[in-house]
């Protein structure tokens, strides 16, 4: 197959059985070299590189080269089972929701630890995770991909049997233009990008909880502006009653003793992104029948 820029293809079906949270490794073949690939860079997972054609090998001995992203595949289907129901949740976002700061292929992301609450609980649902390091609701970038009011449509309400998103984004609008230089972004920009959203979603018959953003003291982003910003966004997130639900991921990551920054124990050690106790902390915050 050849995919055509900016273009998806689907492969043929594959005929096997999957349980709730089992994992699945798929193999690309390239015909030629590529130049530049479609990727995801914060995969927190290991991906495995060969040269030649090693589709048909019993083992992995072939696979060399690693990387700590993911190329080309953008998500793998499951069907058959029960008849389909619009229950799939995602999770949409920026490297918070991506899972920056858990341990390499520990699946120990936030949206990962919603799954395993839905399976733990007997009632295993479709968690995808829509997060992109670096991604703003508000504006594009060359590195991050497009906005977020730009790509919900495509990434979020176009997969199949979506009855929830979860939106957590708006701390990369706020923070970066402190070291990259772009345009500051309001608070009142930011709330608009986020009605966007949620019109979005109701258009579809798709439920939309919103998040507010977690603590950022300690971190590169944080300044006494943008703390003030984040403040004021969570406050119209926890009080505007415009989203059909809120999670409060800030009170669940944030530090008694300091508010404004993430308990020590939840902290990757960046003070901006959770470690694998934080995920964990911010998929408990989650109420699994507003979901």
């Amino acid at each position: 197959m050849t995919v055509p820029a900016g273009g998806t293809v689907h492969s043929d079906g594959v005929p096997f059985t999957v349980g709730a949270l089992e994992s699945v490794t798929v193999t690309i073949k390239k015909k030629e070299p590529t130049g530049p690939a479609t990727f995801h860079s914060f995969a927190s997972a290991t991906s495995y590189r060969a040269n030649g054609d090693h589709r048909y090998d019993r083992s992995g001995s072939a696979f060399t080269e690693t990387s700590d992203s993911w190329y080309f595949l953008t998500g793998v289907e499951v069907s058959g089972g029960t008849t389909a129901r619009k229950d799939a949740v995602v999770t949409f976002g920026d490297s918070i929701t991506d899972g920056v700061g858990s341990t390499l292929d520990s699946d120990n992301r936030y949206p990962d630890e919603l799954a395993e609450r839905f399976a733990a609980a007997g009632k295993p649902r479709s968690v995808l995770n829509h997060g992109i390091g670096g991604n703003q609701v508000t504006k594009d970038t060359v590195w991050a991909g497009e906005k977020g009011v730009t790509r919900f449509k495509f990434d979020a309400l176009n997969e199949p049997n979506v009855g929830t998103v979860v939106v957590l984004e708006g701390i990369n609008d706020f923070g970066s233009s402190s070291w990259d230089g772009s345009p500051e972004v309001s608070v009142e920009q930011l709330i608009e990008g986020h009605r966007s959203l949620i019109r979005q979603a109701h258009d579809r018959g798709v439920k939309v909880i919103g998040a507010t953003l977690t603590p950022v003291k300690g971190s590169f982003y944080y300044t006494p502006v943008n703390e003030a910003k984040r403040e004021a966004f969570n406050h119209w997130i926890r009080t505007s009653g415009e989203y059909d639900a809120v999670v409060d991921f800030d009170r669940a990551l944030a530090d008694p003793a300091d508010p404004d920054r993430i308990l020590p124990a939840y902290d990757s050690g960046d003070h901006l992104h959770p470690g694998d106790a934080g995920y964990r902390a911010m998929a408990q915050a989650l109420d699994l029948d507003e979901l």
